[in-house]
């Protein structure tokens, strides 16, 4: 049986790129990031920022096979931002990052090809000044037992190396872990057999 690849590639932090045309800026930052809510923050934050400048266009991919994208031409016609954004996150091969490029205008229009130009030039000097990051595909569980199956569960998170968090030691035993894909079919079926247990999975969003 094919071992499920959990592995892909990202960005360790943010970067930025820059590109210049007939007077025009494009000013392009690129961010690691994990969920839709840090996206909207990320933009949000640099439109109030850059206040001043005509255009904030973005893309971004999330997750290990880059399933959940979006772009935006913020006010660029058409095809000329967003798209080139995205087309350059994919060249690279990456995911888990969103890139922003920020445009002021300079007076002369450039026009489609050299706006398409401008926004994928802008989008790969940031991503060759970012530091690559290996990702590994996670799915978070939540696991409940009784007190007297402490025991059982601890060993199983620490032989399958997984890092707890949100614990809860109380009355009512909780703990909240992060399982690779590739090991998620034997997680499941070790914490079955746990007395007093039962685990359940959790929304990536």
């Amino acid at each position: 049986m094919q071992e499920l690849k959990d592995k892909y590639m990202s960005i360790a932090a943010r970067s930025e790129g820059l590109y210049k045309e007939l007077g025009s800026r494009f000013i392009a930052f690129a961010f690691p990031v994990e969920t839709e809510d840090e996206v909207k923050d990320i933009v949000h934050s640099l439109k109030k920022e850059y206040h001043d400048a005509r255009h904030h266009c973005y893309a971004f991919r999330i997750g290990r096979e880059g399933e959940f994208f979006r772009y935006s031409d913020d006010g660029e016609p058409s095809g000329t931002a967003g798209r080139p954004i995205l087309g350059q996150i994919d060249s690279a091969g990456l995911s888990d990052i969103l890139v922003v490029v920020v445009r002021y205008f300079g007076g002369v229009k450039l026009g489609v090809p050299g706006l398409i130009r401008a926004y994928k030039t802008a989008t790969a000097d940031a991503l060759a000044n970012a530091q690559k990051a290996e990702k590994t595909a996670c799915a978070p569980y939540r696991i409940e037992f009784g007190y007297m199956a402490m025991n059982d569960v601890m060993k199983l998170v620490k032989d399958m190396d997984l890092l707890p968090s949100a614990q809860d030691f109380g009355l009512a035993c909780s703990m909240e872990v992060k399982v690779r894909l590739s090991q998620e079919a034997d997680f499941c079926e070790k914490i079955s057999k746990i007395s007093d247990c039962n685990a359940c999975k959790l929304s990536n969003k």
